[in-house]
């Protein structure tokens, strides 16, 4: 019995779980790493959403795939980036355009936060659009208000940067309900100071060797945790002293 024939739909349904085998049929199929199926759908499509980050490097450098082919709703494989780091590498090592827009007229990162989707990878996309457009300092910011909003803005810039100087936004701890993105403000009035003690540790914590190790980031994150933590009790605080 002849074997089935390669074919993108055979290709695709390896994709998720046997991409070496994909790389090993494309050495005899190069024709095939650029089609799609009836949907658009292609294997750099899946490449991405399924975090296959060798798979999609070789699809597009060597086999000059265009890292922005669309599928049938007009998306390109960043509409599909489930994880942060299968974003930057579209992002940082192959050129996506992070400004195509689908059928919707929606960004990547604009359709993720419709969906409330892949929360992290729409703020690292939209991080990434404001160094771009603004060419400054950006800043993960916690929406937590007051004294704490400035020092949990401080704790997210510090959240080291990354490859060619795009930050990594950090994990968004429990009892932050907005994440904005943009430059540092200076605190008006009405914000008071930071706390000085919760700027001494954001401090210390960033001159120390290991802050950019897994431990030293989980560190930061106790530290924006700490901050609206204290926020919450100030504001129990308040509330018990208007009811008085």
């Amino acid at each position: 019995m002849a074997p089935a024939p390669i074919t993108i739909d055979r290709l695709l349904n390896l994709a998720p779980e046997h991409p070496v085998d994909v790389l090993n049929h494309l050495s005899s199929h190069p024709e095939l790493a650029g089609r799609q199926d009836a949907h658009g759908y292609s294997l750099v499509h899946a490449a991405t959403s399924y975090n296959h980050a060798e798979l999609l490097i070789k699809l597009v450098t060597d086999y000059s795939v265009d890292v922005n082919i669309r599928d049938e709703d007009g998306e390109t494989p960043l509409f599909v980036a489930e994880n942060v780091d299968i974003a930057r590498t579209l992002v940082e090592q192959l050129g996506v355009d992070l400004n195509a827009r689908n059928e919707d007229g929606q960004t990547a990162e604009e359709k993720m936060e419709a969906d409330e989707e892949w929360p992290l990878v729409a703020a690292y996309l939209r991080e990434t659009v404001s160094l771009g457009s603004r060419g400054g300092a950006a800043s993960v910011v916690a929406q937590t208000g007051g004294a704490h909003d400035s020092a949990a803005a401080q704790a997210g810039t510090l959240n080291g940067a990354t490859s060619n100087g795009v930050p990594h936004p950090p994990r968004i701890p429990a009892g932050i309900s907005d994440v904005r993105i943009g430059t540092m403000e200076e605190p008006s009035a009405d914000q008071g100071e930071p706390d000085p003690e919760f700027r001494r540790r954001i401090e210390e914590l960033a001159a120390s060797d290991d802050f950019q190790t897994e431990e030293g980031q989980q560190r930061l994150r106790e530290l924006v945790q700490d901050a609206v933590s204290g926020l919450h009790h100030d504001q129990d605080r308040n509330v018990r002293q208007r009811q008085d």
